[in-house]
């Protein structure tokens, strides 16, 4: 496995994230423990979650099945890089009560409480903001973060789904009141959507934070989504995207590359991020080991500059502000 350094810290983590979202309303506790122990046995150890991951198997789920495994012990707690986030509503639909969501410095403390206990860990490596939050002063987060810092309960902090005005004004806040700051961003980057190249990343690279993509297959478009709809192995939300007629040239023209460099699309797709400059590693999101095995083996392969430049014709890049701009 290849590392990196997570931003301007001490973390090293791997190149690929190990995203546990399905874990709970797709994949059961058994099946969720069995990936994670192959993850960590092929050196994965960068691990990610959110206290609102569970979905239908209800909020916090995905959590709980962390900590389960955690409890098995063999070390497994001490050899992850572990991350969270909090912002959302740990409620039912319609059961929101002021500050029981965003990033209040009551609802920090309370999310980090539940996470540790639903994590069954004494510690959080990462805790990361799943959004921003227009109301709360900055002030009074980094207050809060430095709080639990002090307390031991958290070691770093980091944002998720930041424009790059906030990383800019949450950084720059941080320094005028003595915090650390934040060290990482995760957010929507892949071949077919760019536009956190424009701003996100270069914002990112400027404070010194670790780019965390999410979502590397653009919700499974870029993995091989045409060929498995022929194959009837797909629906839903990708088959009504498919109907995009200029989208469906763009990665019928993606797979038709990779199919003559004999790549496999969702494979290409992740190496190509590993690519990019301020990327620490992309979420791989498995609901099987046959999916963790194919992000594992994304991180060894090498693009040519061929098929380098042939995805940046499929998929042209915005280029950074403000020459994107530019006449």
């Amino acid at each position: 496995m290849k590392y990196t350094q997570l931003g301007r810290t001490g973390l090293k983590v791997s190149r690929i994230v190990l995203g546990t979202m399905n874990f709970g309303p797709l994949t059961n506790e058994a099946d969720s423990h069995t990936i994670m122990d192959a993850a960590l046995d092929a050196g994965v150890n960068f691990f990610d979650t959110a206290n609102v991951y569970g979905r239908d198997a209800g909020k916090g789920r995905t959590e709980e099945i962390l900590g389960t495994w955690f409890a098995k012990g063999g070390e497994r707690r001490d050899k992850v890089v572990l991350a969270t986030k909090v912002n959302g509503n740990m409620g039912g639909d319609g059961q929101a009560w002021p500050n029981h969501d965003k990033l209040s410095a009551l609802n920090i403390r309370r999310g980090v409480e539940a996470s540790l206990k639903r994590l069954q860990t004494d510690y959080i490596d990462l805790y990361q903001f799943h959004h921003i939050d227009r109301a709360t002063p900055v002030e009074e987060i980094w207050q809060a973060i430095d709080t639990l810092i002090a307390q031991g309960k958290i070691l770093y902090a980091g944002s998720s789904n930041f424009p790059g005005w906030k990383i800019a004004q949450t950084n720059e806040n941080a320094r005028r009141v003595g915090s650390y700051g934040l060290v990482s961003e995760q957010c929507l980057y892949n071949l077919a959507e760019r536009r956190a190249e424009m701003e996100v990343i270069p914002a990112a690279q400027e404070y010194g934070l670790g780019v965390i993509p999410w979502s590397p297959l653009q919700g499974g478009l870029l993995g091989g989504a045409i060929r498995k709809e022929r194959e009837g192995a797909t629906g839903g939300r990708t088959t009504e995207r498919l109907a995009n007629t200029a989208l469906r040239t763009q990665i019928q023209s993606y797979e038709d590359l990779l199919d003559k460099h004999g790549i496999d699309p969702g494979e290409a797709a992740l190496a190509w991020l590993l690519t990019r400059p301020g990327v620490t590693g992309p979420i791989t999101g498995p609901r099987t080991i046959e999916q963790l095995e194919s992000a594992l083996r994304a991180v060894e392969l090498e693009l040519s500059d061929e098929v380098l430049a042939s995805l940046d014709e499929i998929f042209p890049g915005t280029g950074p502000s403000p020459e994107a701009f530019a006449w």
